[in-house]
């Protein structure tokens, strides 16, 4: 062991010991002449079994750590080794892991969890998004430093991996049992960002509950089940972090850190869900009583007034509540939908109230029923359930209105709450709802680091490009248009892109590659010869004009 007072490779003084694991001791140092502390991790060669493997894995941290820059990552700054010992020296994290904090108080405020969630969230978002990824796989209380500051620090990268596409199974299963996903053990298959997702949901569960997942009865069990006065919206964010199956979680972290961002939203449409379950199993009883006392005849009947009172309905509706009104009456049916969203929209400009009128429908309608109560009716849950196909037909045109029409401050609401529709079509009957899907993570993620403490230049400039190469992508799809109308949305909103971020592109694309995706869209629609959308066309290529324009400015 080094002692207190020594001089390490010429610079260091070490001043105490600060920590011992079972393989290696932590020192507090001290380089005089820089003034600055330091911490030195000590690996003993007579003390380790196999030190060989040991220094390998050592090696593999520190050249991994070297590459890394975020504020919730240690730096690693020098590396010595002699004949006996093996010497990391890293940033000095001063604080307590927090372990600790568990053991000395208990559960942690709900409050300090979720902060501290959404900056491990953001660390992880940052290791999973380098080239090649790299999975840390052994997130938990004890490897997250609690500083001063109140600002949390992640630690201790011995069981990280870069990311390999192409592997079947990590080689090793690495973890801590209890934290640890159920594909880190048992050759379930290779461990991915999922992985992390779910060790930094079973930490969660111990930080905000007390209860060590490592301990019998080695479960999480939903939270309030453990205290009563916890969100609903976190419990539903920390069980589906720790679903067994990795399709069933959480996909990114850029995903989760949404879902952390609006976790008092999630309570509320949490506890409307539980409402419109209780609802759902009286009306399901009632109608089995009724179908027991009613003929076959009465049935067919009741479907024929139902289908004559939907279309005159439709065919008076004046307003939301009509169309409501008529949506309520067959939920299946999707002419009442597309006749509220024409209606919605028939100004081409969607209100951030009409949108609301919209997304009603995700949250149920009102209905009265025979006691003169009213019943919240999961009416898009009726139709995904009866009329898949027209579920997706009504999920793209929503999705469309918000995206082409949604009248809100930045391109970034507008593909979020557009993304919410389109995530529920199939990309193979609707391919350009997934680019937009992917355009709405690319802007999630940006949006995020445009919001960080610390500027993230580099990784945000990497979503730049990653925007970039969808604007191609979105071009290519718009050309397989047969609907002129619909190419002339895609080339209109190809141009906003670019005009509204004019000098992050020429960062991430060359003046001419954005010049000749404006020309070539400007010269596919003059050779439109439909005479009707003629203004539309000369609004688009007058349009274009200004954001080359501006490109050329920017340029100089």
């Amino acid at each position: 062991m080094l002692e207190i007072g020594t001089l390490v490779d010429g610079k260091y003084k070490i001043l105490n010991k600060v920590g011992q694991g079972g393989m290696s001791v932590v020192y507090l140092a001290m380089n005089e002449k820089a003034n600055k502390q330091w911490a030195i991790k000590e690996v003993r060669k007579d003390g380790v079994k196999d030190f060989e493997v040991v220094k390998q894995s050592l090696v593999a941290e520190t050249d991994m750590l070297k590459k890394l820059s975020h504020p919730s990552l240690p730096s690693i700054v020098d590396v010595i080794e002699d004949e006996s010992t093996f010497l990391i020296v890293m940033d000095y994290i001063q604080g307590n892991p927090l372990s600790r904090a568990l053991e000395e108080y208990g559960a942690q405020p709900q409050e300090h969890v979720i902060e501290w969630a959404k900056q491990l969230c953001d660390v992880l978002g940052y290791l999973h998004t380098r080239t090649p990824a790299i999975i840390y796989r052994d997130m938990k209380p004890a490897n997250v430093m609690l500083k001063p500051d109140g600002n949390v620090t992640l630690i201790d990268f011995g069981t990280a991996r870069e990311f390999k596409e192409k592997n079947l199974a990590d080689t090793t299963c690495l973890g801590t049992v209890g934290y640890a996903a159920p594909e880190q053990f048992g050759g379930m298959g290779q461990t991915d960002a999922r992985t992390d997702i779910y060790c930094l949901g079973a930490t969660l569960y111990h930080l905000v509950t007390g209860m060590n997942p490592c301990e019998p009865p080695y479960e999480i069990r939903p939270i309030r089940e453990i205290n009563p006065s916890l969100s609903g919206g976190l419990e539903q964010i920390i069980l589906k972090c720790t679903q067994r199956n990795p399709q069933d979680r959480y996909q990114s972290c850029a995903e989760l850190m949404y879902a952390l961002e609006h976790y008092d939203e999630i309570d509320d449409v949490f506890r409307k869900k539980q409402k419109r379950k209780l609802t759902a199993f009286a009306s399901s009883v009632s109608l089995m009583v009724i179908c027991a006392a009613v003929s076959i005849w009465g049935y067919i009947s009741a479907e024929n007034k139902k289908s004559e009172n939907y279309d005159i309905i439709l065919k008076r509706a004046e307003n939301a509540e009509d169309y409501y009104e008529a949506i309520l009456t067959d939920p299946v049916r999707t002419d009442a939908y597309l006749g509220l969203n024409d209606l919605l929209i028939n100004d081409f400009v969607l209100t951030r109230e009409e949108g609301q009128t919209l997304q009603q429908l995700r949250l149920g309608l009102d209905q009265k029923n025979a006691k003169g109560f009213y019943d919240s009716v999961d009416v898009l849950g009726k139709l995904k359930n009866s009329n898949p196909k027209g579920y997706e037909e009504v999920c793209y045109q929503f999705g469309e209105s918000f995206m082409f029409y949604y009248d809100v401050n930045t391109d970034y609401d507008r593909y979020v709450n557009a993304e919410k529709w389109f995530a529920e079509v199939s990309k193979e009957d609707y391919p350009i709802a997934g680019i937009y899907c992917d355009i709405a993570d690319c802007m999630e993620l940006i949006n995020q680091y445009n919001g960080a403490k610390v500027k993230q230049t580099e990784k945000m400039y990497e979503e730049y490009g990653r925007l970039w190469e969808m604007v191609g992508e979105l071009k290519d799809k718009a050309d397989e248009f047969g609907s002129v109308d619909a190419k002339l949305q895609v080339w209109n909103e190809i141009n906003r892109m670019i005009n509204e971020r004019a000098v992050q592109f020429l960062e991430v694309a060359t003046a001419e590659e954005l010049q000749q995706v404006l020309n070539s869209i400007s010269e596919e629609a003059g050779a439109v010869q439909e005479s009707v959308i003629s203004e539309d066309i000369q609004k688009l290529q007058d349009a274009i004009r200004e954001t080359q324009k501006k490109l050329d400015s920017v340029g100089e």
